[in-house]
């Protein structure tokens, strides 16, 4: 059975015979989160209905990083290199410094309490960007049910520490990623819970300034819906789908899939050479080598 389907034949070069989908880590109840450091040679992920973030190192498995983790869901590393997490339990986003204290980078917008913020994405000026829907707080599975008090809005925080709604009309966002450029933002609108809400992939211009325009639906995930996403440096976009892991091309069409046996949650590029695709799916970790290299 081959572990990748191709409907552009340029996709074809993107998978390699002898390198298959291979689970690394699994025994967790819902994994999401996926970094690497490649300085340490790890990656972080988080077992976000446990309470804990768990770190996978090639050659050694799988460890507990933090528990408690105030339930946190997606990471990044900012242009320091420090780890940038959403955090459910505590409704905010923060930073581990390199002392391993931690710093809280956002929690309130107007002087309402945030959602629960799902991801997470630092741009070239420093500024951190976050999607803050309600899955979180709408049950006990992921953190503590909880008051909702704000709309489920995109934020920017920049680096002065000023936090502003830059997206509003979005029922429920959720991944997000900028492209190699920087030049479009891609949002995951995965709707609100117990709804029959669509669900898609939306595309943004980004102008002088970080200022948004556009908006148009950029791809519909069929099989499930976009969860995380990221993209290779010539700007394909890799997203989470029902049936694993779906390549967009910038104009929009897909490209291919690879298969994966649980629904694929989230994603990030990493290995020696960001030729390394890290999958979180349900239970598991997968991870395949591939010949893309993410972007930066």
């Amino acid at each position: 059975m081959s572990f990748f389907e191709i409907m552009d034949p340029a996709f074809g070069k993107f998978v390699l015979g002898n390198a298959p989908v291979k689970q690394i880590a699994s025994g967790f109840d819902w994994v999401e989160g996926p970094v690497w450091f490649g300085d340490l040679n790890c990656l972080l992920f988080s077992d976000i209905p446990n309470n804990r973030i768990m770190r996978w190192i090639p050659g050694v498995g799988t460890s507990i990083f933090r528990e408690p983790s105030n339930f946190a869901n997606g990471h990044t590393r900012d242009r320091q290199g420090r780890l940038v997490s959403c955090e459910h339990g505590s409704r905010s986003v923060t930073r581990t410094e390199f002392d391993g204290s931690i710093t809280m980078i956002a929690d309130r917008y107007e002087g309402k309490r945030l959602n629960s913020p799902n991801d997470v994405i630092v741009a070239s000026d420093g500024a951190i960007w976050l999607t803050d829907p309600h899955y979180g707080i709408a049950t006990d599975y992921e953190g503590y049910k909880s008051e909702q008090e704000l709309p489920c809005n995109v934020y920017r925080v920049d680096p002065s520490g000023s936090i502003a709604a830059v997206l509003t009309d979005f029922n429920c966002p959720n991944g997000l990623a900028f492209s190699p450029d920087e030049k479009k933002l891609y949002v995951a609108e995965t709707g609100r819970m117990h709804t029959d809400d669509r669900r898609y992939i939306r595309v943004f211009d980004v102008a002088e300034n970080w200022r948004l325009t556009g908006g148009d639906v950029f791809h519909e995930i069929s099989p499930g819906c976009a969860d995380g996403m990221r993209l290779d440096s010539d700007g394909n976009l890799w997203s989470s789908a029902g049936d694993g892991v779906h390549c967009i091309a910038p104009d929009g069409h897909l490209m291919g899939k690879l298969l994966v046996p649980e629904t694929v949650s989230n994603l990030c590029f990493g290995g020696r050479g960001k030729h390394k695709l890290f999958i979180t799916a349900t239970t598991s970790v997968y991870a395949i080598s591939l010949n893309r290299r993410g972007a930066l």
